[in-house]
């Protein structure tokens, strides 16, 4: 266990130099081949009639970085092409085909449009992405324009027809700039027909400042071929000066984003605690844009603006910052905006996601945030409902199984485990304008390690204390009391989940799980076992702490108790007082009200008894009375309070049967003509409001005083009292907890390898005085075979109708223009 530790610390040293240490945030954004390919078949003004690119180190980048399966793009993260490749592959064959370079590379790239496409689209369903609609019709329309033998099999031809319908339909409803649609109908200027009526007015006056279109590479190129504006040429030069080996889809990009997605990254694997003052570095510098400007730097694109924003919400607000709801709450009291987002859900699927996961960190009377999270699973049903993969389902496998299972009652240690079996799905970050956008960071290999190390080396922790409580209590004879429930392993799990925040080393764990088990042992006794003498001789002996006159199963409990907390004697007598007191009103038929039961009940719940030993063991530089401190602490009412009434709405049912108190049923017997379920209505009500409010007591700093690890020791207790009590009572099944036992201690990880993205053979490549290509001195054996100006997409007039439209060929097997 050592040496795993030792690997650990190595691995953390390296992803710090290679993450933190004043890297180039762009190196972790992936290069686009698509775009990459546009600046490629840009001509030099000043090679004359020889013809020869401008960007010689983007046609070098085409030729040298085809994939083994022949073709061009990313790969999901088992290795496999996907839908973005088509178009990317038809740019880079495009490319090839200008220039006259690449034969070979050629071939296999048409052997791959060929052979995969028809798979491609039907992994999607039939149905293909905004982008996609836009894009790829116009790709083949170009390499047909060129004389790349483009073929398809009849089968393919409705499901093609339907996308040029789609692009058809696109072009008819958008405005050129469109702030709701993410990317403009502009952005693909490279992709849009000569009919649809662009000038060079409107090209140069939507140019930012930097000359580029939208911060699109391609879209740039085709303004640049067009207008020749010097700026569109300047930020074109800048853009390869900065990327020789590839550009990106999207430059300049938003780097707060990137920065909040690494850390979001992190988190979801369970290495924040690894990266805990890198982390805060970038959450400090965000709040400080965040004060300084009421918000983060404005987006002139609502979808980027409202993901960005609610991820900045959501860290900021988990690690205590003081932000409003309507930092991205704020497309709440925009109409057009909500219409617009209800009619093309499938475009906002990754925001309403976010938005989602942001509203998790709701406190009370944050209605805005309730009215956003309603919104957001609205939407989301409907995207799941409707069978649209969305805008990028890849970004968060089986998250409609997350909308069911709320934060607040999953564990984190299982969590991580998920994210790190999926990671080769979730390897896209944001949907593009011809691809999605990725960040290689995301299957750094190094930091993959460090996820699998950290969870394994967690496992064997939690599994080597799990077999020391069991001696524990085989020891002290609580294994083999003969009465109630046997609950050491889901004790343990509860804990060591629960607090998986702990460090490694904690000793806090242990604590906790012996408390919980003697909890589960003595309110069996009372509640199944002890006559009402022995169970006040024993509550008698815990306040005086003297076990000399107790027998049989009295005297194991308190000696167990004894060993565990000499120190902590009024805590537990309160607990058993409360347990008594239960036991008495049972007895003797007594109910009290409501509130009297409340009084009682939280304390007979028994989480302060857990979590209070607990953080005085988290905090042993706090002065004496520390317990006594955290105990008056809103915290922990209000943990004692949310667990009971957790409690109640799943065990009513089984306490009604037993003849037993509890707050659902006694609200129901003050009222009538209320029925049953409108009693758990009013029950959870007040359990939300007071949920709300423990989650701000813990996450803020100024609301206790308590420490943090204290507060977040809290907050892990009732997030496992959400998961034990969320739908049904699984801590009394003996089944339902045990799959996830296993998974968070014993089974080990089942990590997907991903399938290396593995370039063409060395062999295979084409000859060497093919595959280097200058731009300053371009070897004229090489002249373009097809005028670089086709790349300004022109619709020849007699495929026009009437109306000015592109109609659809019917032969597409045969031709598309």
């Amino acid at each position: 266990m050592e040496s795993s530790h030792s690997i650990i610390e190595a691995l953390v040293r390296k992803i710090k130099d290679e993450m933190f240490s004043s890297v180039d945030l762009y190196s972790f954004v992936s290069p686009s081949a698509y775009d990459t390919a546009w600046l490629a078949m840009v001509p030099d003004p000043a090679g004359g009639n020889d013809g020869r690119p401008m960007f010689g180190e983007c046609l070098n980048w085409v030729v040298n970085n085809q994939r083994e399966d022949g073709f061009w793009g990313e790969s999901d993260g088992y290795g496999n092409p996907t839908i973005d490749c088509l178009p990317a592959t038809l740019a880079c064959m495009l490319a090839l085909k200008t220039w006259g370079v690449g034969s070979g590379n050629l071939e296999r790239g048409l052997a791959f449009i060929h052979d995969n496409t028809e798979k491609l689209l039907a992994e999607n369903h039939g149905r293909c992405p905004r982008w996609f609609a836009i894009v790829f019709p116009t790709m083949i329309e170009l390499a047909q324009k060129t004389g790349l033998e483009i073929v398809f099999s009849d089968e393919l031809e409705e499901v093609l027809t339907n996308i040029f319908h789609h692009r058809q339909r696109i072009l008819e409803r958008e405005e050129l700039v469109d702030k709701y649609h993410y990317p403009p109908l502009l952005s693909y200027l490279e992709t849009l027909p000569l009919w649809y009526g662009i000038d060079e007015e409107d090209i140069v006056k939507h140019l930012s400042e930097d000359g580029s279109m939208f911060q699109s590479p391609s879209a740039t190129v085709c303004a640049f071929i067009t207008t020749r504006n010097r700026k569109c040429m300047n930020y074109l030069q800048v853009l390869v000066q900065r990327f020789p080996h590839g550009v990106p889809s999207m430059y300049p990009m938003d780097e707060q984003l990137i920065q909040l997605s690494m850390v979001d990254h992190l988190q979801k694997l369970g290495l924040a605690d690894h990266f805990h003052r890198e982390i805060e570095n970038i959450l400090e510098h965000v709040y400080s844009h965040y004060m300084s400007q009421e918000q983060l730097p404005q987006q002139s694109l609502v979808p980027v603006q409202i993901y960005r924003d609610a991820l900045a919400f959501r860290l900021l607000r988990m690690h205590g910052y003081h932000v409003s709801p309507w930092s991205f709450c704020w497309f709440l009291n925009h109409e057009d905006v909500l219409t617009h987002m209800e009619e093309d859900c499938e475009y906002f699927s990754s925001v309403m996601y976010n938005v989602y996961r942001a509203t998790d960190l709701t406190f009370s009377g944050e209605y805005e945030l309730q009215e956003a999270r309603s919104f957001a699973r609205k939407l989301l049903e409907k995207t799941l409902s409707l069978g649209i993969r969305g805008d990028n389902v890849a970004m968060f496998p089986n998250f409609h199984a997350l909308l069911d299972l709320p934060w607040m009652a999953r564990l984190d240690h299982l969590d991580h485990r998920m994210c790190i079996e999926q990671l080769c799905e979730i390897n896209t970050q944001w949907t593009g304008k011809a691809s999605f956008y990725r960040l290689s960071c995301f299957h750094n290999e190094v930091l993959m390690q460090l996820a699998v190390k950290n969870y394994e080396f967690r496992q064997a922790i939690y599994k080597s204390e799990l077999e020391e409580l069991k001696r524990w209590c085989e020891d002290w004879g609580l294994s083999n009391m003969g009465f109630g429930r046997e609950k050491t392993t889901y004790c343990y799990f509860a804990v060591a989940v629960a607090c998986s925040f702990l460090p490694h080393d904690s000793e806090v764990r242990m604590i906790v799980a012996k408390s919980g088990i003697l909890i589960i042992v003595a309110d069996d006794f009372f509640d199944t076992k002890g006559s009402l003498n022995e169970l006040e001789s024993l509550t008698e002996a815990v306040r005086r702490w003297n076990g000399k006159d107790l027998s049989s199963h009295s005297k194991t409990i308190f000696a167990a108790l004894d060993n565990l907390v000499r120190d902590l004697q009024d805590i537990w007598y309160e607990t058993f007082a409360s347990w008594l007191l239960e036991t008495k009103w049972s007895k003797s038929g007594y109910i009290p009200s409501k509130h009297e039961y409340l009084d009682n009940a939280r304390i007979s719940v028994a989480t302060q008894t857990m979590v209070l030993p607990a953080s005085c063991f988290l905090n042993p530089g706090a002065p004496e009375c520390k317990l006594k401190h955290f105990q008056n602490g809103s915290i922990t009412k209000l943990l004692m309070v949310v667990a009971r009434l957790l409690n109640d709405t799943q065990s009513y049912q089984k306490e009604q049967e037993e003849g037993k108190l509890n707050f659902v049923l006694l609200h129901l017997k003050d009222n009538p003509k209320a029925t049953i379920e409108d009693s758990i209505s009013f029950t959870k009500a007040i359990l939300d409001e007071k949920r709300k409010e423990l989650l701000e007591h813990a996450l803020m700093d100024d609301l206790d005083d308590l420490p943090k690890p204290c507060k977040q020791l809290h907050l892990s207790c009732f997030k496992v009292f959400q998961m034990c009590y969320n739908s049904s009572n699984r801590f009394d099944s003996n089944t339902e907890l045990l799959h996830d036992i296993n998974r968070a201690i014993y089974i080990p990880l089942k990590v997907q390898t991903s399938k290396p993205l593995k370039l063409l053979p060395y062999h295979a490549r084409p000859k060497k005085e093919n595959s280097k290509i200058s731009s300053t001195c371009f070897d004229q054996t090489y002249k373009p075979r097809v005028k670089p100006s086709f790349i300004m997409h022109r619709i020849p007039p007699k495929i026009r109708d009437g109306c000015g439209k592109v109609p659809i060929s019917l032969n597409l097997k045969l031709c598309f223009v």
